[in-house]
């Protein structure tokens, strides 16, 4: 069905666009001037981006479907502005085998909401010792290739991987912790946590396999990507990488973005992540990263749990905050609004960097472009709520924070996925 979005401000990478209105018809844009549809709908002068892609996210299938399904993931995905996530491969059992692969992208096609995308396991059983069937892998329709849940250690085995991806044009994503340093730490190594009796994780931890996995990827000829950055040391590994024309990208997440080790001083395991919260300092050279395009894309690591899991002691607690829900409006509030990161900017790292990543078309509000749109109010001031969550996961560390940007209508290849218009 033909649908007219009218009177809705376009915003994309480029920033303010003005005020248009935006026909939809066999799954693209076809007009930014209008024109006749079967369907419309009056924007009110709220915000239309196109809609993002998070390039890491956690649904739990196979395995662990008490924590998430994919019907829940993915309609969690599409009322947080979501058009499409990419599904980590650390499921149980991992994917790493091309049928895994097919099977869930099979479910997920079944399950509706946002669309779904699978990473698969750079390592036969995520084991880190042999590659997996990369090609088979992405024959079967992996877009990315990680670890993620594991550190790689074997430098060798990252850079047969890093060749062998490249060749089928597929990012390397990689968990940067050296395991050696991070040892049993569950927290930032820093005075507040040591007085609190918990085992540290050093900043050095991240830096130092971040400096090492630069030089595997020096020797190669592939693409790496690096998830969760949290330290301003791994900042300035990136910048200086990128300065030296290294085919290096990064992510940064919500949580990272927002809060600070400081939330510990509750011991509550809602703020319990991996990597963990770091410093003020951390946090603001990642917002300054993130302004200046060194960090290349905002992903929500998204990583359910079930309650009673999330409600244990603090080391017991599993690693992980469920942020599909609330990632973009808690981002628009506390760095557009709060801190004058430009809305273009924002746009650009949850919505056109990760397709270009990924070597997929989109992002971008033009005309023959996919109709993967998002509405989203920049006036309705909203407190979080995890008890209206489509995830399974309903617990936050952002309830009760008064937010604003939050999605009212989201389109995939055109059709309605999620709507929440008054």
């Amino acid at each position: 069905m033909s649908l007219l979005i009218r009177n809705a401000r376009l915003v994309d990478a480029r920033g303010e666009r003005g005020v248009a209105d935006v026909l939809v018809a066999d799954g693209r844009i076809a007009s930014l001037a209008g024109g006749e549809a079967e369907r419309s709908i009056e924007a009110g002068g709220r915000l239309l981006l196109p809609a993002f892609l998070d390039l890491h996210a956690h649904l739990r299938t196979p395995g662990e479907e008490q924590k998430e399904s994919l019907e829940t993931g993915l309609r969690a995905a599409a009322a947080g502005g979501f058009a499409a996530v990419v599904m980590m491969p650390n499921t149980r059992p991992p994917l790493d085998a091309p049928e895994a692969v097919r099977g869930v992208l099979r479910r997920a096609r079944a399950a509706g909401g946002a669309r779904a995308l699978a990473a698969a396991a750079l390592t036969k059983g995520q084991e880190g010792r042999a590659l997996a069937e990369l090609r088979l892998l992405a024959e079967a329709g992996a877009v990315l290739f990680t670890d993620d849940g594991r550190t790689n250690e074997d430098a060798g085995v990252l850079a047969d991987g890093l060749r062998y991806a490249a060749a089928l044009g597929r990012p390397v994503a990689v968990h940067a912790e050296d395991a050696g340093l991070r040892g049993e730490g569950v927290v930032h190594e820093c005075p507040l946590t040591e007085a609190l009796g918990l085992p540290g994780n050093p900043a050095e931890a991240e830096s130092a396999r971040i400096a090492r996995d630069l030089e595997v990827l020096r020797m190669t000829e592939g693409h790496l990507h690096l998830q969760h950055l949290s330290t301003k040391s791994g900042v300035r590994l990136v910048a200086e990488a990128k300065r030296r024309g290294r085919r290096v990208s990064a992510e940064a997440t919500p949580h990272h973005l927002t809060l600070t080790v400081d939330a510990l001083k509750t011991l509550d395991p809602l703020y319990k992540v991996a990597p963990p919260l770091r410093e003020a300092a951390d946090r603001e050279a990642l917002i300054e990263a993130l302004a200046e395009g060194v960090v290349d894309v905002v992903a929500t690591d998204h990583a359910p749990h079930t309650a009673a899991e999330k409600a244990a002691d603090f080391l017991r607690a599993p690693f992980g905050i469920p942020s599909l829900e609330v990632a973009f409006p808690l981002l628009f509030t506390e760095l557009v609004e709060k801190r004058g990161v430009p809305l273009g900017r924002l746009v650009e790292a949850m919505a056109r960097a990760p397709r270009r990543l990924l070597g997929l078309e989109g992002g971008v509000l033009e005309e023959g472009a996919p109709a993967d749109l998002v509405l989203v109010d920049p006036r309705e001031r909203r407190a979080v709520d995890p008890a209206g969550f489509f995830s399974k996961a309903k617990y936050s560390p952002w309830a009760g924070w008064e937010l604003l940007g939050w999605p009212v209508l989201t389109l995939v290849g055109g059709e309605v996925v999620h709507a929440r218009l008054g």
